[in-house]
């Protein structure tokens, strides 16, 4: 059973600042400076700051591995607070992508997002259709990276380029999965060995995952003499 959302107080607001290690000795992106912006917001609009979480070194081009983030969206989505407040809009993230997927997500719970320098205010129609527009230059963004890869794989392979990474499992290896396989083993009892004995895999990862194994023995079982 899913959880049931409170209704949050329309006045209270958590915050979020951050800096990444490059940017922690710049006064104009330092937190003291976020944090300056964001209070004085608040009091303009008769806000109630319930909290200000705050990530430092953290880099602003992906939203994962970002615990201060992840704990004020935690309180959204409690209904613990009607929005999120940002001094900058990349406190949130450098990504375009990034930032309208929060706007989205945003939209979908009922919280607002408010970002300082760039009038997006989900709570407002004005603020709501800044956020609109971003979100339709992320499309483009994706869309344009989608073909830009196309692309460059198109010219790799024009130029006789092999793709893909190259297989670096040892035939060994290789030889005793087809082996075991042939014995009676099944794909998951593979795998458990192959982690309890500490076996890399192909790509130097310390685990293997039935799938993997099949994925080898597929690839080898016409090779391996019986």
């Amino acid at each position: 059973m899913s959880r049931r959302r409170n209704t949050p107080d329309p006045t209270r607001f958590v915050a979020y600042v951050r800096v990444s290690t490059s940017e922690q000795a710049d006064s104009g992106a330092g937190l003291a400076a976020q944090r300056a912006t964001i209070e004085a917001e608040a009091a303009r609009r008769g806000w109630t700051l319930a909290a200000i979480y705050e990530d430092a070194g953290a880099s602003g081009k992906s939203l994962s591995g970002r615990t201060a983030l992840a704990d004020a969206l935690s309180d959204l989505d409690r209904g613990d607070a009607a929005g999120l407040i940002v001094a900058k809009l990349d406190r949130l993230s450098r990504s375009v992508a990034d930032a309208a997927e929060l706007l989205d997500r945003a939209q979908r719970a009922g919280w607002a997002l408010v970002a300082c320098d760039l009038g997006v205010d989900t709570s407002t129609p004005a603020g709501e259709a800044m956020a609109n527009v971003m979100s339709a230059f992320a499309q483009l963004e994706r869309r344009l990276i989608g073909q830009r890869t196309r692309e460059a794989l198109a010219a790799k392979r024009a130029q006789g380029v092999r793709l893909g990474r190259p297989r670096t499992l040892p035939a060994e290896v290789a030889a005793r999965i087809v082996s075991d396989r042939r014995g009676g083993l099944g794909w998951s009892a593979i795998a458990r060995a192959l982690d309890s004995e500490g076996v890399a895999t192909a790509q130097g990862g310390a685990r293997w995952y039935p799938a993997t194994v099949r994925s080898v023995y597929l690839s080898n079982e016409a090779q391996v003499v019986a």
